[in-house]
């Protein structure tokens, strides 16, 4: 199974936007490119809303079926381990390793040690096409084996378990590596293509740490020109591994919460048409939020239900934030009070929630709440559903637009 050189991971947390969802990559293509769309939720996601993988396989399928979608798709066991990959085995056909516990832990001594002798035949200075030269030494494929090994290699029992039960080929593999305290080096990051094809992970996608702030829901926060430079190594340094491991030729960068980092759009989009090279985005809630966005603008019911789940997120901001904490960064100073929420009409709420920075309304304070708030929607149950499927048509409209206009055009397309 190849996974297509241009995807983006669509979450959907109450499974109802499939249809409007797939619209936007119809959009895309109609511009003449083709996205995969491949929807992913997590295990902490099903815990909360009392789904479970089957669910999203079934709302792919439907969406695809309503919609006569004929080109490919996915469904990805998003952050999984070994001890809940059997969970998703039998839905999914994309699977993201979270090996991140395992980073910074040493692996066997003999291991590290094996793998020093296999690749000392690169210190010196290492041409990669595309960005500088490096220089390599043997200090460095220590250290590298030292910080990433035991992960590596832990992703390589997952990804032989899944092979176990779906076979080999029968799907895609993304190996994570971005929950990590600092950004992989070059160097770094060409010696942990090598420990995953030592592994004999045929991996697809590799989600490296990038320098700043990938915050759910809201714009890139950190230095452009420095991840524009992370990014544009992480792309030679793939295309050079590919070559030297012989890895996957569709092996390609990920990016995790890639959603609505609109100031790094451009840079990405410069670096793919450099390389020549495949992306996929994963994106982190975005439709969610643009549910509650619909729900305010559709007025009656759906917004009030709007206004109850931010008065109840924020009577529940530390249970909430908590879980999220190194994802989010939330002025509870900039938060308006329940009581100024309840007198904003819908499309005051909306304002404030629409990722739209020339808007003075927009709050992004607001929207991170929100975007953590989604167990107080889940604990709503039918309420919730039912008002998604009674202002199905407005909500679907701020989905699939939010998703074309705000990121495949921005990205895949250009403005």
């Amino acid at each position: 199974m190849i996974l297509e050189k241009y995807s983006m991971g669509i979450g959907d947390r109450f499974a109802h936007q499939g249809k409007a969802q797939l619209q936007a990559m119809i959009q895309a293509k109609a511009e003449g490119v083709d996205i995969a769309p491949v929807w992913n939720k997590s295990h902490r996601e099903h815990t909360t809303i009392k789904t479970s993988p089957a669910d999203v396989r079934a709302e792919a399928d439907a969406a695809v079926k309503a919609l006569g979608w004929t080109g490919p798709y996915h469904v990805d066991a998003d952050h999984i381990g070994l001890g809940n990959v059997d969970l998703f085995i039998e839905s999914s056909d994309f699977f993201t390793l979270d090996v991140a516990d395992f980073t910074g832990q040493a692996a066997e001594e003999g291991d590290i040690r094996t793998f020093v002798e296999k690749y000392k035949k690169y210190v010196g200075t290492l041409a990669v096409p595309g960005i500088d030269a490096f220089d390599i030494t043997e200090e460095q494929i220590e250290a590298v084996a030292g910080k990433f090994l035991l992960a590596v290699k832990e992703a390589g029992k997952i990804y032989r378990h899944i092979e176990s039960v779906k076979g080999k080929d029968n799907f895609i593999t993304e190996v994570s590596m971005d929950e990590t305290d600092e950004p992989q080096t070059p160097v770094e990051m060409f010696f942990i293509l090598a420990a995953i094809a030592d592994e004999g992970i045929p991996a697809q996608t590799i989600a490296p740490k990038f320098t700043g702030r990938f915050n759910k829901g809201v714009d890139y926060v950190g230095d452009v020109a420095q991840f524009a430079k992370e990014f544009d190594e992480d792309l030679a340094v793939i295309a050079l591994a590919i070559k030297e491991f012989n890895m996957p030729a569709s092996l390609k960068l990920s990016v995790h919460s890639g959603s609505d980092k609109f100031s790094i759009y451009a840079p990405i989009r410069e670096a793919l048409k450099k390389y020549d090279a495949g992306l996929h985005l994963k994106t982190a809630g975005t439709t969610w939020l643009e549910e509650l966005i619909g729900l305010a603008m559709a007025g009656g019911e759906g917004l009030k239900i709007a206004k109850e789940v931010y008065k109840n997120a924020l009577g529940r901001f530390d249970e909430l934030c908590t879980p999220y904490a190194t994802v989010i960064d939330i002025d509870q100073a900039k938060l308006p009070t329940p009581e100024t929420v309840d007198a904003w009409s819908g499309e005051e709420y909306a304002a404030a929630l629409r990722h739209d920075q020339s808007c003075e309304a927009y709050n992004q304070h607001f929207r991170q709440i929100l975007h953590v708030g989604y167990k107080v929607a889940a604990e709503m149950g039918e309420r919730y559903l039912n008002a998604l499927e009674k202002f199905e048509e407005i909500v679907a409209k701020n989905v699939a637009e939010n998703i074309y206009q705000r990121h495949l055009k921005r990205i895949f397309i250009g403005e």
